[in-house]
């Protein structure tokens, strides 16, 4: 049965009508392709089925969300939780699969959390160069009464060589300044002030505590179970690949990576078994024409989370848009 939603409720869905129109932009291989057959494109298969098929070294950055090592259901396919050795064992038969995709210098993101980390972490270094460890929080989720409330994910990141792109500067973060220190003659030191508060830009950190996990009030939302916030997705393609680069997510979910990819101009190709989130991320892709946006990033600078809560957030605000930033919060503080 469908689902009685709020009134202001801005989930993205699917109609009838609408899934048989995006259904007709899905492509199905069937032998080895080349790469204009699928670029820009989102493959409605299972991975495993196709891993041989796919063009070699056209990856400049692969993004990997698979299954964490929980039971869990994703529109009827389900997931079974493992030891911690089977999990080992089932990510290391196809990760490695993978690995002819990428050009020389690409970077590969790997998502996990608790109880999938570690055999993410064993596969990985043997295969690449193992860089960091990113550890994002999950600000939403439920309590625990005899164990630690889970509120954070993990993810790997790697490169094929030492020679691979990171772009430190389109990452950084503005952040509150608690202690506004200035120097002999008063002026701020290594801060701005404005008329919204007090801010640094810092350089981005392995802790992610920034970012908002998309709930129903939120136009990037879907009922994707395990979906990724735009903005997690926006740090990694700005950080780790340039415009017109191809970015590739094999787990694509209800498309975010594509979708994020398309907005900051990069080309993208995304594998998805489930035809329903297939179609869902066709939709997104096609919103992405009309609203290049991403929610806690504006005029190249990401935002720390809630920095921006005093000003009125509203849909209509079409008339402001075109303004920078600085403008836009004015104006609304002045209606």
């Amino acid at each position: 049965m469908e689902k009685t939603r709020a009134p202001r409720n801005r989930t993205v869905t699917l109609s009838a009508k609408e899934m048989g129109l995006y259904e007709k932009h899905l492509v199905k291989l069937s032998d080895s392709t080349q790469l204009q057959g699928i670029e820009n494109r989102t493959i409605n298969q299972d991975l495993f089925e196709i891993l041989d098929w796919l063009p070699t070294a056209f990856v400049d950055l692969l993004f990997i969300d698979p299954p964490y090592n929980l039971t869990k259901s994703f529109n009827g396919t389900e997931f079974k939780a493992r030891s911690l050795d089977e999990y080992h064992q089932w990510f290391a038969e196809w990760f490695p699969k993978l690995l002819p995709t990428l050009k020389p210098t690409a970077s590969v993101y790997v998502c996990g959390d608790w109880r999938s980390s570690t055999a993410i972490h064993q596969v990985m270094a043997k295969h690449l160069i193992v860089q960091n460890r990113i550890t994002w929080e999950r600000e939403k989720g439920r309590g625990a009464k005899t164990n630690w409330k889970n509120c954070s994910e993990d993810i790997w990141f790697g490169t094929i060589s030492e020679d691979y792109f990171f772009d430190v500067d389109a990452v950084k973060l503005k952040r509150r300044v608690i202690a506004p220190y200035t120097d002999s003659e008063g002026n701020p030191k290594d801060w701005e002030k404005n008329e919204i508060g007090n801010h640094r830009l810092t350089h981005p950190s392995n802790v992610w505590t920034d970012l908002t996990v998309p709930f129903w009030s939120m136009p990037e939302n879907t009922d994707h179970p395990t979906q990724k916030p735009e903005k997690l997705l926006a740090k990694i393609i700005l950080a780790s690949s340039r415009p017109n680069d191809l970015v590739f997510d094999p787990f694509l979910g209800s498309g975010t990576t594509s979708v994020v990819a398309k907005k900051f101009g990069r080309r993208f190709v995304g594998v998805e078994i489930d035809t329903t989130y297939c179609c869902l991320a066709e939709k997104r892709l096609a919103m992405a024409d009309r609203d290049k946006t991403i929610q806690g990033y504006a005029d190249g600078i990401f935002w720390e989370r809630n920095t921006l809560q005093d000003y009125k957030r509203s849909s209509d605000r079409t008339a402001t848009n075109a303004m920078p930033l600085f403008d836009r919060i004015v104006a609304e503080r002045k209606r």
